[in-house]
């Protein structure tokens, strides 16, 4: 099995290729530290983009939202869509607008959404998702419903073709321009968890887990 993703016209990175990731371990990490990912696609030859939570389960990615929902329905009936997810690290400062940019991770994937309409794939995807946002939650939790299992919709994509840019450093400035007596460097942006904060109805004396206390801080 290859540790990369077959470069095509369709993932190719054209714009800054000396940032362009196209191993599956980097494109799985970005990945795997966004919570929302932005889908795209086309609906009656327009084009559409919804934010869905998500899951990725080895090559497959797991979409959720209300069964009756239109992205559900739509993404039902077509063969290809597209997934980005983006986590900007950092404003980069140069000493030109035209050189100063953001240090960022960003992961684009391409597949084949397919409906999982039946009761035991639902619940593994809903499963997925909730591991993907909460780890070790769901275990904890009681046992979805009946009737949430038949209101939730599940969409499943396999990983056809994917990749990844990421940027990181320092400004790139043109070499005349570092004469010029202007602050340049980068304002990093730190994205994490910050500390709980309990439910008003919370019964007495119940604590968070371990679990959950884990994700207090957690940098994404």
């Amino acid at each position: 099995m290859t540790n990369e993703y077959p470069v095509s016209k369709q993932n190719k990175v054209r714009q800054l290729k000396e940032k362009a990731r196209y191993d599956k371990q980097a494109i799985h990490a970005v990945l795997d530290s966004a919570i929302v990912a932005s889908v795209g696609f086309v609906q009656d030859g327009q084009p559409v983009v919804v934010p869905m939570i998500f899951g990725r389960e080895s090559e497959t990615i797991y979409l959720h939202g209300a069964r009756k929902a239109r992205v559900i329905r739509l993404l039902e009936q077509t063969d290809c869509m597209c997934l980005n997810v983006t986590l900007v690290d950092g404003i980069v400062f140069a000493r030109s607008a035209f050189n100063s940019s953001m240090n960022y991770r960003s992961a684009t994937v391409f597949g084949t959404p397919r409906l999982i309409d039946d009761r035991d794939g639902k619940v593994h995807g809903m499963r997925v998702i909730s591991e993907h946002t909460m780890p070790g939650r769901w275990d904890e939790l009681r046992d979805p419903l009946e009737k949430e299992i038949k209101m939730t919709g599940v969409i499943a994509v396999d990983i056809e073709s994917a990749s990844a840019k990421i940027a990181t450093g320092m400004p790139d400035d043109e070499d005349e321009d570092y004469d010029i007596p202007i602050w340049a460097g980068v304002l990093p942006l730190d994205s994490s968890f910050t500390a709980l904060q309990s439910d008003d109805r919370l019964l007495e004396g119940v604590q968070p887990s371990a679990i959950v206390r884990a994700l207090e801080g957690r940098k994404l």
